[in-house]
């Protein structure tokens, strides 16, 4: 648990009636934005799709599986591309959010299936997954090309799939900041006086900040 010293700046205190109406203030800015993140998502829902290759083979626990396998007899699936940063080597990034991942029972009632796919070979994948106690699906798509196809090279990536039958189709596609606010943690700590507390954050002097993921 991080420990703010004494000499660290905090929030002015003010009366509760300033309080209620600075809170008022923000209220209207947050539900502004409600109503534009609601705009968006309903783009999303009117995007186009585009037919994609459903050939690939991952190495997963159970076995070979193809992307059609991936979506576990339902129709939409989520996949999130972890990094590859070669033996030994992981992404705090891709960690980070892995470690956010929730039970993925809600999604899989609305017919959504989430997987991670990284390049990483299937035992370095199986070693780091025990040793995180993470129970995500999580197979490897070393070899097979999906990362480059889907955008992501050697980064990291969200791709969402619809199918129809035996046919694939490439939805929607993410990443950087597109994939950072779909985690608990982050979008939690925006609401803190203090927020996630690194150095790119507009916050006032004197706030804790430090490098991300430092």
């Amino acid at each position: 648990m991080t420990e703010v010293s004494s000499a660290v700046a905090r929030p002015p205190v003010v009366s509760a009636e300033e309080w209620q109406h600075q809170r008022d203030e923000l209220l209207r800015a947050e539900k502004e934005a409600t109503r534009t993140l609601d705009a968006l998502a309903a783009k999303r829902r009117e995007m186009p799709m585009v037919r994609f290759d459903n050939g690939y083979m991952f190495d997963t626990p159970e076995g070979p599986k193809t992307l059609l396998d991936l979506f576990d007899d339902r129709q939409q699936l989520v996949v999130y591309q972890f990094m590859d940063n070669g033996p030994d080597a992981f992404c705090p990034g891709c960690t980070h959010f892995t470690n956010n991942v929730a039970n993925l029972g809600t999604l899989h009632d609305t017919g959504v299936t989430f997987v991670t796919v990284s390049n990483m070979p299937l035992d370095q994948i199986r070693e780091y997954t025990a040793r995180m106690g993470w129970t995500v699906p999580f197979v490897s798509s070393r070899g097979n090309g999906f990362a480059d196809d889907t955008g992501a090279g050697n980064l990291f990536r969200l791709t969402v799939f619809l199918r129809d039958g035996d046919d694939v189709y490439l939805t929607y596609s993410t990443t950087a900041r597109g994939v950072d606010r779909l985690l608990f943690a982050n979008n939690i700590l925006d609401l803190t006086p203090y927020g996630r507390q690194e150095d790119w954050e507009d916050s006032p002097p004197g706030w804790p900040q430090h490098p991300t993921y430092g």
